[in-house]
């Protein structure tokens, strides 16, 4: 498995951002609101991600006593970490759509409250791929001479 690169994840999230903005141009008067809850639950994600990657960081190089990390453990939270950053990224980028839409409706109750609910998934979401993109980091086995920068 080869790293996430963030190039990958602004790409994805152009895209989805791109393909929502034009979803949501058509049928915006047929949506309902969107939904505040997606911002909240993201947070925790990126908050356990955060936490783990800092846990499992120490626990590779020695710092926290205990048993050893099983290598399937590593391999499965790399794999968590590079599904939570994609998940994140497209998310991100489908908010950003609807975001960039509602951003021309300002005056009006219902699309300023899509706006802030959409932005606020956008910086959440974010959030979000900057913690997975640690966990992921802090999977690496630590080199030989101590030098961290693989």
């Amino acid at each position: 498995m080869t790293p996430t690169r963030p190039r990958t994840l602004l790409i994805v999230a152009a895209l989805c951002a791109l393909v929502a903005w034009l979803i949501v141009r058509s049928t915006f008067d047929s949506l309902p609101t969107l939904p505040w809850t997606a911002a909240p639950a993201m947070l925790l994600l990126a908050a356990a991600e955060a936490v783990s990657g800092r846990n499992l960081r120490a626990r590779i190089r020695g710092g926290r006593g205990g048993r050893p990390l099983a290598p399937i453990a590593v391999v499965r939270m790399a794999a968590l970490a590079k599904a939570s950053s994609v998940g994140a990224a497209a998310f991100g980028g489908l908010a950003a759509g609807f975001f960039i839409y509602t951003l021309g409706r300002l005056s009006l109750t219902v699309p300023r409250n899509d706006a802030i609910n959409a932005g606020t998934t956008v910086v959440v979401a974010a959030l979000l791929v900057v913690a997975a993109l640690y966990l992921e980091r802090s999977c690496r086995a630590p080199s030989r001479n101590g030098d961290d920068s693989r």
